[in-house]
């Protein structure tokens, strides 16, 4: 079934763009290009990967930690304090106050946003082929960042941290107090104020979200119409400047997710 697909380029990208379902209700895997309306649908390949990459995150550090050494470092546990140490600058710099769950947090999505992004590098065909060989099917994606239902939900995690932080350190009148009388205080504004805010408040979920899945999903839709448009000859030719400059991609939404969640958490942290 994956080989016939190769030879239509446009079912080829269509099979490409499917995830591997799972319909709740009734607990069997959707079938590629069935439209299914109600709610009780998994993107059973996302969430496996995603705990994968998060499972092999925190084994890979464990181990070095309980291995760490305070002479000469191997490779490994100077690369894992080279990032310990870009993280804990970035928090010191841009965090103010005194949180203790700021670092891990951050250090936390820095390297399983990094880990999720990075699985746009290996070819698109691999995996399809492996799975349909061996579990017979073959509509799987590899890339959990370029599925928007793990982008938000990420982004949702940090939204109820923003919440938590802003009523802990103003307290439910000062939160309040905080969404209806800013940027103007005269009552006749109240309304507009928090109208106004609301929507602010709103928008640093969404847009955290919806930029990670917006640049990863691209960056994997390229790499498809590379492999579903193009000859094999001519796809090597594309794809190496391709990969090459999407390393940078995943590198810097990794560390833009990170640093705007140490934004949105230090100024919900402000008292004032």
């Amino acid at each position: 079934m994956f080989l016939e697909k190769i030879t239509n380029p446009q079912k080829y990208i269509s099979h490409h763009l499917n995830h591997l379902q799972i319909d709740l209700s009734n607990f069997k895997i959707v079938e590629p290009g069935n439209i299914v309306s109600h709610f009780w649908i998994l993107n059973i390949d996302s969430i496996v990967f995603s705990l994968i990459l998060g499972s092999f995150f925190l084994s890979v550090f464990y181990i070095v930690a309980k291995k760490i050494t305070t002479g000469v470092p191997n490779k490994l546990q100077a690369c894992i304090e080279l990032i310990f140490d870009f993280v804990n600058f970035n928090v010191k710099t841009m965090y103010q106050g005194n949180n203790p769950l700021i670092a891990p947090l951050s250090l936390t999505i820095f390297i399983w946003v990094f880990l999720m992004n990075l699985m746009d590098l290996i070819p698109i065909d691999l995996f399809p082929f492996f799975s349909e060989k061996f579990f017979r099917f073959s509509t799987i994606r590899i890339v959990p960042s370029a599925d928007i239902n793990i982008t938000l939900s990420m982004s949702l995690g940090v939204f109820f941290l923003i919440l938590f932080y802003s009523l802990k350190a103003k307290g439910l009148v000062g939160f309040f107090r905080e969404l209806t009388l800013h940027p103007f205080k005269h009552p006749i504004f109240f309304i507009f104020n928090f109208l106004l805010e609301f929507v602010s408040l709103l928008s640093k979920p969404i847009s955290l979200g919806l930029r990670l899945f917006g640049n990863m999903y691209s960056g994997e839709m390229i790499f498809i119409l590379i492999a579903g448009l193009l000859p094999w000859w001519l796809q090597f030719v594309l794809n190496v400047p391709w990969a090459i400059f999407h390393i940078l991609i995943i590198s810097l939404q990794a560390f833009i997710f990170m640093v705007l969640t140490i934004v949105y958490l230090s100024i919900a942290s402000q008292s004032h």
